[in-house]
């Protein structure tokens, strides 16, 4: 994210200008159509440009490309897919990542946050952008709802910790837990 840049409002692709929507809530459409499971993979690229471009003359597999583009260049912001490596070069086995946020399941606690800090995301559908709602979701004081349940996911007991706390803290990791994370420590179980 640069100060100095204007917030994107079109892009060039196959020497065409294109305008595109970057409002939130439409980034948060798109990954509503995205996570469809009745929806075919065309379907989905078709809706998702629609939503993001609005009706082009392009055909599937240019729509996938630009798809591909607008995800890379636009959504996927600050995100570093490049594998990690060693001095020499070598790729460095990727460490799991533990999913502590999800933009669907957590939406009421990402609102409540942002209402703590004074912002109406209802009142600012189609004004703000992803851009912004991304920086500012990053950046949410640690005293916000969806701040403190990262905290309580990302938790683990430390040594010579209480047993009364470690019990308290387990039961808020099931309370506040995504649901393929309640799955996989009744898989553990």
């Amino acid at each position: 994210m640069r100060l100095n840049d204007p917030l994107v409002t079109s892009f060039s692709f196959c020497d065409k200008t294109y305008p595109i929507d970057l409002a939130f809530d439409n980034v948060l459409d798109v990954f509503d159509v995205l996570s469809d499971s009745a929806l075919f993979k065309e379907q989905k690229i078709h809706l998702v440009i629609e939503l993001l471009v609005g009706e082009t003359e392009l055909d599937i597999f240019q729509k996938l490309e630009m798809w591909e583009f607008i995800r890379s260049e636009f959504i996927l912001l600050g995100e570093n897919n490049q594998p990690e490596t060693d001095e020499l070069g070598n790729v460095l086995p990727a460490k799991p990542k533990k999913k502590s946020l999800d933009i669907v399941h957590d939406a009421k606690y990402i609102y409540a946050s942002f209402r703590q800090i004074g912002i109406n995301l209802f009142a600012e559908q189609g004004k703000l952008s992803w851009q912004e709602f991304q920086a500012l979701l990053e950046s949410l004081p640690d005293d916000t709802i969806v701040q403190r349940i990262i905290q309580i996911r990302n938790w683990e007991p430390q040594k010579g910790m209480d047993a009364k706390e470690k019990k308290k803290m387990r039961e808020l990791q099931r309370k506040y837990a995504l649901p393929n994370m309640l799955r996989e420590e009744e898989d553990d179980e």
